[in-house]
């Protein structure tokens, strides 16, 4: 008979002591939890957890260790009209697992009801059909590591999938290829550092399963938004194993990426998980204890309340799933080194009743606590219930994606009227959403492009989306792309509307780059990725989503032209601002920022409520930067010019007079395959001279200090 000791209640989960393990795991509910071990031959152990303490049932194993496999079942009771869904003919995994062996295999008996009668109790053993939980070694030898803290203004975000990065890296190994060695691999991270990226934003990498619906269509969940182990790095991403090697593999990628000066920062769904709605299969929370877990309906608590639009929404108002959601980011810090986070639907978490609170108890903890509160926080400030888009709303320790920063910029460089004003505003770092709540410019994180959506490509190439490889007869993926294909949908022969599409790409990544905020890239973009006009990808495991390399060679002049924007960036203290421009003189006269009609003169109100107007000149003051730099020192740059035409005819902008600067050199021109070298004098202007400006592009002057 195997020996057990009474063991502790916390830490939860399988720990892992150099002697043996501890189990522990909570459940209100529960009248019985059984620890099931599983032996490389299939076979499995049953063994009662002798203790509970505070609903927290645990025991200490002797000899059990690292590379162990488990799972749990619960006995309790099974009444779905009062929310309670046990039933020990489930095997359930970890909460607080570290790592997970395996796929799970659809099958019913992962249910909890009779597919012919779902009134009808199903209790059919689900092991056979479950990955199960594996026990870590945690020591790893993390040598001088440390990290990067890249301040915010400073930070280039670089999104990207760890498969659909490196599936089709030429100089990775194969065998690494789609997996964490491969994006630690030195050819991926040097492509990452002639970028200028300072910081990864990995979309998902907690353990995620795939959908069944999904799966019968024979697809999957690949963008992996599907979370059913929140403290586990997903299995598939390990080359080197999944008994714990998953772990180590992770790790030795963080190290590898700091030691280049790059910031790991997580995608992380803490709104829902991958057991759905009430019709979908027991994996483990749900068994251990739905309630707790789950956001019931009060009427009828055998349904879910879905803020998520994926079948529920975890119980961030329960003490135990916070508690979950906290134990897991300390541990993605402490243990594994991450540098921060990207909440999905992070207005879900918000949530306490009905109504999202931006001081609800969740961001209550995250602001008192001394690890997370020091790491990047950015919220997807939205998610699908009411009142759920709330761009601008959150506290002042957070940064958010600014949706409302694509949407304008899309909307002024596809040739909508009346846009100019908010693209202006967006530009400047959107003050309008976060200087009321005490943020600062880089509470923006911007971006033209992510996962979710168009590739850049695919954003000047077509009009509408083609999603019909998803097998939804294209009714899946949002209709609002704010798109424009340049004349013809898809791709084309015509050298016009071709020569038309590349410079609008350059448009929107000049933009991108010169705009106060934090800006983010999407994976590809810089040197073309097309997904054929599929905008929701998310099922798409191949050729579609992933990066093809191939194109760095045809699309070098994009790349170069990328690598060069982000050079100008990070020289340039002017376009990193940490305050908003204010517009007012100051004692000298001078100003941070001016706002110039293409005739050279200050915009008035009547010009910014112009409809048709699409064109302006920007001035950026590089004499009034007024924060102080890092020992307290002033900071002074070259001022810049921006000549922004919008309109589909070429302009001609008249320069401003000798007060704003002695001359002027062309620096960029997005009518141009790149930037200027700056060593010609066809790129040196005097005030108040005549630039023609290519219709639907942009150019920025250096005045360079004397």
């Amino acid at each position: 008979m195997r020996e057990v000791w009474p063991g502790e209640p916390y830490p939860l989960g399988g720990t892992w002591d150099g002697v043996g393990t501890n189990f522990s795991v909570f459940s209100e509910v529960a009248e019985r939890v059984e620890l099931c071990l599983f032996g490389d031959d299939g076979s499995e152990e049953r063994v009662d957890l002798p203790e509970v303490d505070g609903f927290v049932w645990h025991g200490y194993f002797p000899g059990i260790t690292p590379g162990q496999r488990y799972g749990y079942r619960v006995h309790g009771p099974h009444e779905p009209s009062h929310g309670h869904r046990c039933n020990p003919s489930k095997l359930l995994l970890d909460p607080y697992a570290k790592a997970v062996e395996g796929d799970l295999a659809w099958d019913e008996a992962l249910f909890s009801y009779a597919f012919t009668d779902p009134t009808e109790r199903n209790d059919d053993d689900s092991a056979p059909f479950m990955p199960k939980n594996v026990v870590v070694n945690p020591f790893f030898e993390w040598g001088d590591d440390r990290l990067p803290r890249t301040p915010y203004h400073q930070t280039v975000i670089y999104e990207a999938h760890v498969r659909g990065l490196t599936m089709r890296h030429p100089a990775v190994p194969e065998e690494q290829r789609g997996t964490y060695a491969a994006l630690g691999h030195p050819a991926v991270i040097e492509h990452l550092l002639s970028l200028g990226v300072t910081a990864v934003e990995l979309m998902p990498v907690h353990q995620f399963v795939p959908e069944h619906a999904m799966v019968a269509r024979g697809l999957t969940n690949y963008w992996g938004y599907n979370t059913i182990g929140y403290l586990a790095p997903h299995n598939a991403y390990s080359s080197s194993g999944q008994r714990g090697e998953q772990v180590l593999e992770f790790k030795a990628m963080v190290r590898a990426l700091h030691e280049a000066g790059i910031e790991v920062i997580l995608d992380v769904v803490y709104n829902h998980t991958a057991e759905g709605d009430h019709m979908g299969p027991t994996l483990g929370f749900r068994g251990i204890d739905n309630a707790a877990y789950y956001r019931l309906h009060d009427g009828d608590r055998r349904y879910y309340l879905d803020y998520t639009g994926c079948g529920n929404s975890l119980n961030v108002r329960s003490p135990h799933a916070l508690q979950l959601i906290m134990d897991s980011l300390r541990y993605w810090v402490m243990e594994m080194h991450v540098d921060g986070f990207r909440f999905d639907l992070a207005a879900a978490l918000a949530r306490e009743l009905h109504d999202v609170d931006r001081l609800s108890a969740f961001f209550d903890l995250i602001q008192q606590d001394p690890v997370i509160s020091q790491v990047k926080l950015i919220a997807e400030p939205w998610d699908v219930g009411p009142g759920g888009y709330q761009v601008g709303n959150f506290p002042p320790l957070w940064t958010e994606w600014n949706g409302k920063y694509r949407d304008s910029v899309r909307d002024f460089w596809r040739g909508n009227g009346s846009a100019l004003p908010e693209f202006a505003s967006r530009l400047t770092g959107s003050a309008d959403l976060y200087a009321t709540s005490g943020r600062r410019p880089v509470a923006s994180i911007n971006f033209v492009t992510c996962h979710d959506g168009f590739t850049l490509s695919d954003l000047v190439s077509y009009n509408r989306k083609h999603n019909e490889a998803n097998g939804e007869n294209n009714r899946d993926g949002t209709d609002d792309n704010r798109s424009w294909n340049c004349g013809a949908e898809g791709p084309v022969d015509d050298p016009e509307i071709t020569r038309l599409r590349r410079r609008q790409r350059r448009n929107y990544l000049a933009t991108l780059f010169i705009s106060q905020g934090v800006p983010m890239m999407l994976a590809g973009d810089e040197f073309g990725r097309t997904q054929g006009g599929n905008n929701n990808a998310y099922c798409q495991d191949n050729e579609i989503s992933w990066v093809d390399w191939s194109l760095v060679k045809d699309e070098k002049d994009l790349l170069d032209f990328v690598r060069s924007l982000s050079g100008l960036r990070r020289a340039h203290p002017v376009f990193q601002r940490r305050r908003f421009f204010h517009g007012r003189k100051a004692d000298d006269g001078t100003r941070d920022i001016v706002w110039l009609t293409p005739s050279g003169e200050e915009m008035s109100a009547s010009d910014w409520h112009t409809g048709y107007a699409k064109a302006l000149t920007v001035f950026l003051n590089g004499d009034a930067i007024t924060e102080p730099g890092p020992r307290g020192e002033p900071i002074l740059d070259d001022s810049f010019l921006l000549l922004i035409n919008g309109h589909h005819e070429d302009m001609d902008f008249a320069l401003p007079d000798a007060k704003y600067g002695a001359q002027w050199r062309t620096v960029l021109d997005t009518a141009d395959d790149g930037p200027k070298d700056g060593r010609s004098a066809e790129g040196l202007w005097p005030p108040e001279a005549v630039v023609p400006v290519t219709s639907r592009s942009m150019q920025i002057l250096r005045c360079t200090r004397t």
